[in-house]
Protein backbone atom coordinates (compact mmCIF):
# COMPACT_ATOMS: atom_id res chain seq x y z
CA UNK A 1 0.00 0.00 0.00
CA UNK A 2 1.14 3.37 -0.65
CA UNK A 3 2.08 5.68 2.13
CA UNK A 4 0.31 9.18 2.89
CA UNK A 5 0.84 11.91 4.21
CA UNK A 6 -0.41 14.18 7.16
CA UNK A 7 -2.17 17.62 5.57
CA UNK A 8 -2.65 19.17 9.38
CA UNK A 9 -3.67 18.35 13.08
CA UNK A 10 -5.69 19.62 15.02
CA UNK A 11 -7.38 19.42 18.85
CA UNK A 12 -9.71 21.03 21.45
CA UNK A 13 -9.53 20.93 25.24
CA UNK A 14 -13.07 21.71 24.78
CA UNK A 15 -16.60 19.66 23.68
CA UNK A 16 -16.71 21.47 20.43
CA UNK A 17 -17.19 20.84 16.99
CA UNK A 18 -14.24 22.40 15.64
CA UNK A 19 -10.72 21.90 16.50
CA UNK A 20 -7.76 24.42 15.99
CA UNK A 21 -5.35 23.25 13.77
CA UNK A 22 -1.66 22.84 15.18
CA UNK A 23 1.70 22.40 14.12
CA UNK A 24 2.22 18.94 16.03
CA UNK A 25 0.26 17.18 18.22
CA UNK A 26 0.82 14.70 20.60
CA UNK A 27 -0.42 10.83 21.06
CA UNK A 28 -0.79 9.52 24.27
CA UNK A 29 -1.12 5.60 24.13
CA UNK A 30 -3.75 4.04 25.27
CA UNK A 31 -5.44 7.83 26.02
CA UNK A 32 -5.87 9.80 22.89
CA UNK A 33 -4.47 13.58 21.56
CA UNK A 34 -2.98 15.25 24.75
CA UNK A 35 -5.00 18.46 25.06
CA UNK A 36 -8.20 17.49 23.33
CA UNK A 37 -11.81 17.09 25.52
CA UNK A 38 -11.68 13.23 23.64
CA UNK A 39 -8.26 12.13 25.47
CA UNK A 40 -9.12 9.35 27.93
CA UNK A 41 -9.48 5.83 28.61
CA UNK A 42 -13.08 5.77 28.84
CA UNK A 43 -15.79 7.21 26.69
CA UNK A 44 -15.54 11.07 26.39
CA UNK A 45 -18.21 11.52 23.57
CA UNK A 46 -21.30 13.64 25.78
CA UNK A 47 -23.72 11.30 24.80
CA UNK A 48 -22.40 7.62 25.12
CA UNK A 49 -21.26 8.60 28.50
CA UNK A 50 -24.73 9.74 29.45
CA UNK A 51 -25.47 6.39 28.34
CA UNK A 52 -22.53 4.31 30.35
CA UNK A 53 -19.63 6.25 31.15
CA UNK A 54 -17.21 2.99 31.86
CA UNK A 55 -17.24 2.39 27.99
CA UNK A 56 -13.78 1.88 26.42
CA UNK A 57 -12.75 4.98 24.39
CA UNK A 58 -12.38 3.68 21.23
CA UNK A 59 -13.17 7.23 19.76
CA UNK A 60 -9.42 8.30 20.84
CA UNK A 61 -8.78 10.29 17.43
CA UNK A 62 -10.95 11.40 15.04
CA UNK A 63 -9.44 10.82 11.59
CA UNK A 64 -10.90 12.85 7.89
CA UNK A 65 -8.79 12.02 4.53
CA UNK A 66 -8.60 15.80 2.57
CA UNK A 67 -10.09 14.35 -0.26
CA UNK A 68 -13.18 14.49 1.27
CA UNK A 69 -12.88 17.99 2.29
CA UNK A 70 -12.15 18.91 -1.61
CA UNK A 71 -15.21 16.90 -2.67
CA UNK A 72 -17.30 18.92 0.05
CA UNK A 73 -15.85 22.44 -1.43
CA UNK A 74 -16.94 21.14 -4.81
CA UNK A 75 -20.00 20.51 -4.20
CA UNK A 76 -20.25 24.19 -2.20
CA UNK A 77 -19.38 23.70 1.42
CA UNK A 78 -16.86 26.23 2.90
CA UNK A 79 -14.90 23.37 4.74
CA UNK A 80 -10.95 23.51 6.22
CA UNK A 81 -9.38 21.26 8.13
CA UNK A 82 -10.83 20.75 12.07
CA UNK A 83 -13.86 21.83 11.65
CA UNK A 84 -15.43 18.72 10.91
CA UNK A 85 -14.16 17.55 14.59
CA UNK A 86 -11.11 15.56 13.57
CA UNK A 87 -7.35 15.44 14.93
CA UNK A 88 -5.80 14.47 11.76
CA UNK A 89 -6.27 15.11 8.17
CA UNK A 90 -5.00 12.82 5.77
CA UNK A 91 -4.04 12.87 2.10
CA UNK A 92 -3.38 9.68 -0.28
CA UNK A 93 -5.45 7.13 1.87
CA UNK A 94 -9.00 5.27 1.61
CA UNK A 95 -9.48 6.21 5.09
CA UNK A 96 -12.84 4.67 4.73
CA UNK A 97 -12.01 1.49 3.01
CA UNK A 98 -9.53 -0.05 5.72
CA UNK A 99 -10.24 -2.84 7.62
CA UNK A 100 -10.95 -2.74 11.70
CA UNK A 101 -7.66 -3.13 13.25
CA UNK A 102 -5.73 -1.82 10.08
CA UNK A 103 -2.92 0.50 11.90
CA UNK A 104 -1.48 3.33 10.71
CA UNK A 105 2.09 4.36 11.86
CA UNK A 106 2.40 8.40 11.62
CA UNK A 107 5.36 10.33 12.79
CA UNK A 108 6.45 8.76 16.06
CA UNK A 109 2.57 7.50 17.13
CA UNK A 110 0.82 4.23 16.15
CA UNK A 111 -2.97 4.38 15.83
CA UNK A 112 -5.15 1.18 15.20
CA UNK A 113 -8.33 2.22 13.52
CA UNK A 114 -11.82 0.86 15.16
CA UNK A 115 -14.34 2.42 13.00
CA UNK A 116 -16.35 4.43 11.05
CA UNK A 117 -17.22 7.71 12.88
CA UNK A 118 -21.17 8.23 12.79
CA UNK A 119 -21.78 11.85 11.54
CA UNK A 120 -24.52 13.75 13.58
CA UNK A 121 -26.69 16.71 13.37
CA UNK A 122 -23.81 19.08 14.50
CA UNK A 123 -22.49 18.94 11.32
CA UNK A 124 -25.38 21.32 10.12
CA UNK A 125 -24.36 23.90 12.51
CA UNK A 126 -21.40 24.75 10.50
CA UNK A 127 -23.60 24.60 6.74
CA UNK A 128 -26.53 23.31 6.48
CA UNK A 129 -26.67 20.27 5.07
CA UNK A 130 -23.67 18.62 5.32
CA UNK A 131 -24.68 16.00 7.62
CA UNK A 132 -26.35 14.80 4.57
CA UNK A 133 -23.37 15.33 2.26
CA UNK A 134 -21.42 13.05 4.27
CA UNK A 135 -23.99 10.50 4.14
CA UNK A 136 -24.89 8.06 1.40
CA UNK A 137 -26.83 4.65 0.97
CA UNK A 138 -25.22 1.64 -0.75
CA UNK A 139 -27.11 -0.40 -3.71
CA UNK A 140 -29.25 -2.44 -0.43
CA UNK A 141 -30.22 0.93 0.77
CA UNK A 142 -27.65 0.45 3.41
CA UNK A 143 -25.75 3.83 5.19
CA UNK A 144 -22.91 4.63 4.01
CA UNK A 145 -20.88 6.99 6.27
CA UNK A 146 -18.32 9.46 4.97
CA UNK A 147 -17.19 11.65 8.01
CA UNK A 148 -13.97 9.73 8.70
CA UNK A 149 -12.67 7.00 10.61
CA UNK A 150 -11.39 6.18 14.53
CA UNK A 151 -9.58 5.40 16.18
CA UNK A 152 -6.99 4.21 19.33
CA UNK A 153 -3.47 4.84 20.12
CA UNK A 154 -1.32 1.63 20.79
CA UNK A 155 1.90 3.65 20.58
CA UNK A 156 3.27 7.77 21.97
CA UNK A 157 4.13 10.03 19.61
CA UNK A 158 4.20 13.44 18.05
CA UNK A 159 2.57 14.12 14.79
CA UNK A 160 3.42 16.64 12.35
CA UNK A 161 2.52 18.37 9.68
CA UNK A 162 3.96 16.29 6.36
CA UNK A 163 4.59 13.06 8.65
CA UNK A 164 4.68 10.30 6.20
CA UNK A 165 1.20 7.48 6.71
CA UNK A 166 2.83 3.69 6.94
CA UNK A 167 -0.26 1.18 6.77
CA UNK A 168 -0.63 -2.34 8.41
CA UNK A 169 -3.61 -4.16 7.25
CA UNK A 170 -4.50 -6.88 10.46
CA UNK A 171 -4.78 -10.65 9.40
CA UNK A 172 -7.47 -11.68 7.29
CA UNK A 173 -10.13 -12.26 7.20
CA UNK A 174 -10.48 -8.28 7.11
CA UNK A 175 -13.40 -7.09 9.12
CA UNK A 176 -15.59 -3.96 7.44
CA UNK A 177 -15.68 -0.43 9.47
CA UNK A 178 -18.81 0.07 11.30
CA UNK A 179 -19.91 2.64 13.19
CA UNK A 180 -18.00 3.38 16.81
Amino acid sequence: MNPGTVVSVSLSDAHTLKKWTQQEIRLIEGMGVEGDAHMGKTVKHRSRVAKDPTQPNLRQVHLIHSELHEELRSRGFAIEAGEMGENITTRGIDLLGLPRGSRLKIGEAIIEITGLRNPCHQLDTIQQGLMQAVVGKDAEGKLIRMAGVMGIVLSTGWIRVGDRIEIELPRKPFVKLERV
